[in-house]
């Protein structure tokens, strides 16, 4: 007999971790490594384009290519998905997965209430991770627009010469 125990199983076999992941930060890997601690294996959901458009309002700033690269590339995700699709409940039918991950600003929201409902149908469990607030793509998002826009003097008047 081995004197290596067998590793710890977690609670749960495989886990789903959707998301956007558009302008990688740390609350995305603080998610990826808290689903991660929770499951044998990890797939993480990347949205497509048109699904970010559709859900948030507008397109990511990264292109989904480089958002699945990026996320496949974290050491605790053992696979990328892309998601096209808005309901969760027919990615689950492609990726089987026993668990859905999200950021806990979901929990007791209309969107979260039904996304728990609808797992709940098919044994899959809502587990509901510490929203990183002081990091969010929409806050560097704000940032980048602002470092954009022209400078203003006060006093300047703005607008084309004629």
């Amino acid at each position: 007999m081995s004197d290596l125990a067998a590793p710890a199983r977690r609670p749960y076999r495989v886990g789903y971790a959707p998301g956007a992941y558009d302008l990688f930060h740390i609350g995305h890997l603080n998610i990826l490594r808290h689903a991660r601690s929770q499951c044998d294996y990890l797939v993480a959901g990347v949205v497509s384009d048109e699904m970010a458009e559709l859900a948030k309002g507008r397109r990511p700033m990264i292109p989904l290519v480089e958002r699945l690269e990026i996320v496949r590339s974290v050491k605790y995700v053992d696979a990328a998905f892309v998601e096209t699709v808005p309901d969760k409940v027919e990615t689950w039918k492609q990726v089987r997965f026993d668990v859905i991950f999200k950021g806990d600003d979901w929990r007791g929201t209309p969107k979260g209430d039904r996304l728990e409902k609808d797992f709940a149908a098919h044994g899959v469990d809502v587990v509901y991770f510490p929203y990183t607030v002081h990091t969010s793509s929409t806050q560097l998002r704000r940032a980048l627009d602002a470092l954009a826009e022209p400078a203003q003097v006060p006093g300047q008047i703005t607008g084309e010469r004629r």
